[in-house]
């Protein structure tokens, strides 16, 4: 079985973005239970715009990333700068994935300590993986991003 990895990168970012929305719309223990952290769920519990903000963009741009990626794989048309932006977004997952698994080590920062260990520990994982897929998708295609 031959898999298209762009394709699947695609898949995954539109998976991430539509739990994004998803919280939004579960609210309050919807932050806590994925780990946003205790300040962002007291946040939604107030009605404040901040969390909804912070996460919609966070789906927007996942959901770009899911386009672009299946750009990548011939499923979109071309979009401007394709390779450059691939390769920025796997950029992105990784860092993302290696920053977050050493962000425990730094329990006394602010951003660190308002999420959990286990937000860290999962979320990074799961951003080395979307890495990967990337990595794969783009040797896979690389002869003609």
């Amino acid at each position: 079985m031959n898999i298209d990895y762009l394709k699947l990168a695609g898949i995954l970012s539109f998976i991430a973005a539509v739990l994004h929305v998803a919280i939004i719309i579960g609210g309050p223990d919807w932050y806590r239970f994925f780990g946003a952290g205790e300040h962002m769920a007291l946040m939604a519990e107030k009605g404040l715009l901040q969390p909804v903000l912070m996460t919609a963009m966070i789906a927007v741009v996942l959901s770009i990333w899911g386009i672009y990626a299946w750009s990548g794989a011939g499923m979109l048309p071309r979009l401007p700068l394709l390779k450059i932006i691939l390769l920025l977004i796997t950029c992105v997952y990784l860092c993302r994935g290696i920053a977050g698994l050493m962000a425990p080590l730094f329990p006394d920062n602010l951003y660190v300590a308002q999420n959990t260990t286990g937000f860290w520990l999962i979320s990074s994982v799961i951003c080395l993986i979307f890495a990967l897929v990337h990595v794969l998708g783009m040797l896979q295609k690389w002869h003609e991003l």
